[in-house]
């Protein structure tokens, strides 16, 4: 079952201009939204919040950054909302504060004024039960020509947009799961803090095997990797369940689905270690909420940073008769705290160019299609991409690097991807220059791995096998042998090839760039013992193809040691051996920058 999007997409004249008012304008999400928008001459947007001050401070430095008209503005959710609305004269108002989950009174007193004032209102909540309760007023909206959003943010609506396109041709979806996996230095506000404090170890109603039952907020947990194919994955991180609108509208809207989950995956693996035993003191009610404590965990959150300034999502849909299909989703630097802004940036975009939303109160999960986020993730660097379990088809070997790339495989030329598909056992041969290491201790090490001495120019063969999904790799320079084993990576190295040299075991991200493979090591163990990256072999390899042949380069060498060997040339198959050998002392050397991850 598909589920089709409830607004009238038609075309209208093109607005003039809008007036935004951004309650929260100079929060975390509130003021990513203005920066979202700033670009854009017709709109005046109205910062708001109850410090003026603050107002002016986030405007200030903006005014002459952007085309926007910023209006620093004081709004006071507590005082008469109806004065206020009529006198800043809005198009829409866009409520970026919360939390949603701690709104006192009329939780929809604000919607309520926006429709009696003939604004229109969208919010960013991520609460469930605010988000799936706002339809209390959609007759009030549909009466006054109203439009009324509610969650206008990365939960529901991209996670909605994005299991709609997964199961455009599934007969049935089965399992819905999702994670967002925030950069340790994203700046994560106060309000968000409150949020995840006030439904941790509390009962979160979720779909399991075909029933709704309770598991304690971000208690449960599972791992999953996001990894967009050719890019560089994030590591293998645990979500902890969150309690967020997708709960419950993914509920309806796929009521044939036996399992939903949705998880959020802080970073640093210790801050999710410290909400998880925080959590199990409230589920076992050695505390009674984490609530009183959400500053203190904000300034903790905010204080604890190392890692990998890069952020990431997940959906994965599975159905019934046809497998797993997942989305993935890759935010470098500041780019990924700019997403869950996205939603509204796209409406009012889209309002600005004169589309209809039609009118009444209701989630925002299918207001937006997967489609209407492209261009957005595009201005922000953002990467995405799919997987299948059906990435293997019949016909074509089940080998590691085709798992691995999954779709970008089909980016590397073709040279490369007939080495990596081979059948059963193979050899190449040609040519290689050998560079040897610098110090003593070095050459030690490289000759107790077999590596080979400096060379500049000597034949070289690779003789390749694989069984059962084991490639094994024997390495031959003028005598000098070496060999390896490369597999698909599981568990904390999914999404890696898996390279074996004795009791170290190499994760290595596959990553196309420019038509070229690039190996890139991201985790490591001795022994089966999870080893620090920092100690890890310092390797810059890379594949490419030059005059129709496989050229290889790879530096590899160890922290205080320095290079241990160097090797580059070029490959052909065995059956065209003759052909290589008469080309002689002919190498393919390349000399370009290394690629470099952060």
């Amino acid at each position: 079952m598909s589920v089709a999007p409830s607004t009238d997409r038609t075309e209208s004249t093109r607005a003039a201009s809008l007036r935004v008012l951004i309650v929260g304008g100079y929060g975390t999400f509130g003021g990513r939204l203005a920066d979202l928008l700033i670009d854009e001459a017709r709109l005046t947007l109205l910062i708001a919040g109850r410090s003026l001050p603050a107002a002016a401070a986030f405007c200030a430095p903006r005014q002459s950054a952007g085309s926007a008209t910023l209006v620093p503005t004081r709004f006071d959710r507590a005082a008469d909302l109806s004065t206020q609305l009529a006198a800043l004269s809005a198009d829409l108002v866009v409520d970026a504060s919360g939390p949603f989950q701690a709104y006192a009174g009329d939780a929809y007193a604000l919607p309520r004024a926006c429709i009696a004032a003939g604004c229109d209102y969208i919010d960013l909540a991520d609460a469930a039960a605010f988000v799936t309760g706002i339809d209390a007023i959609d007759a009030d909206a549909k009466r006054a020509g109203r439009f009324i959003l509610s969650g206008a943010s990365s939960f529901p609506v991209l996670t909605a947009a994005v299991v709609r396109h997964l199961a455009r041709d599934l007969d049935q979806v089965d399992a819905i799961s999702a994670g967002i996996a925030p950069s340790p230095f994203a700046g994560v506000g106060l309000n968000v803090i409150k949020a995840i404090a006030s439904y941790t170890g509390k009962p979160v109603t979720v779909t399991d095997r075909g029933k709704r039952v309770s598991r304690p907020g971000f208690v449960d947990s599972r791992r999953m990797t996001v990894a967009v194919p050719g890019a560089v994955p994030l590591p293998s991180i645990r979500f902890g369940l969150t309690e967020v609108p997708d709960l419950e509208v993914l509920a309806v809207d796929w009521p044939a689905a036996s399992t939903i989950w949705m998880g959020a995956g802080p970073t640093p693996a210790a801050l999710h270690r410290l909400l998880w035993a925080a959590g199990l003191l409230v589920q076992y009610r050695m505390l009674p909420s984490l609530t009183p404590l959400a500053p203190l965990m904000h300034r903790v959150i905010n204080t604890l940073r190392w890692g990998e300034h890069r952020g990431g999502m997940i959906v994965t849909v599975v159905g019934v008769a046809d497998g797993s299909r997942s989305w993935h989703l890759l935010a470098d630097g500041d780019s990924g705290p700019f997403i869950p802004s996205m939603a509204a940036e796209a409406l009012i975009r889209q309002r600005l160019a004169g589309r209809v939303i039609a009118p009444g109160a209701r989630s925002a999960h299918r207001d937006l299609d997967l489609e209407d986020y492209n261009a957005l993730f595009e201005r922000r660097g953002i990467v995405t991409g799919f997987r299948s379990s059906a990435t293997i088809t019949p016909g074509r070997p089940d080998t590691p690097y085709l798992r691995v790339l999954g779709a970008a495989y089909a980016h590397l030329p073709a040279p490369i991807q007939d080495l990596h598909k081979f059948e059963g056992a193979v050899r190449y041969a040609g040519r290689a220059r050998v560079m040897g290491a610098g110090s003593l201790r070095g050459r030690l090490i490289a000759r107790a791995f077999g590596f080979p001495p400096a060379q500049d120019d000597c034949a070289v063969t690779v003789d390749l096998n694989r069984i059962d999904g084991v490639e094994t790799w024997r390495r031959g320079f003028a005598g000098y042998t070496f060999q390896s084993t490369q597999e698909t990576g599981k568990g904390c190295f999914e999404h890696l090839i898996i390279e074996r040299f004795g009791p170290f075991a190499f994760g290595l991200a596959a990553v196309v760039e420019q038509e070229r493979l690039h190996l890139i090591v991201r985790r490591w163990t001795a022994f089966g013992v999870p080893m620090p990256r920092a100690w890890a072999p310092k390797v810059a390899a890379h594949e490419h193809a030059a005059q129709g042949r496989f050229n290889f380069s790879v530096d590899l060498g160890l922290p205080l040691v320095g290079r241990l060997v160097k090797y580059e040339g070029w490959l052909t198959e065995q059956r065209d051996r003759q052909n290589a050998l008469a080309a002689g002392a002919e190498v393919t050397h390349d000399h370009s920058t290394p690629h470099r991850t952060t």
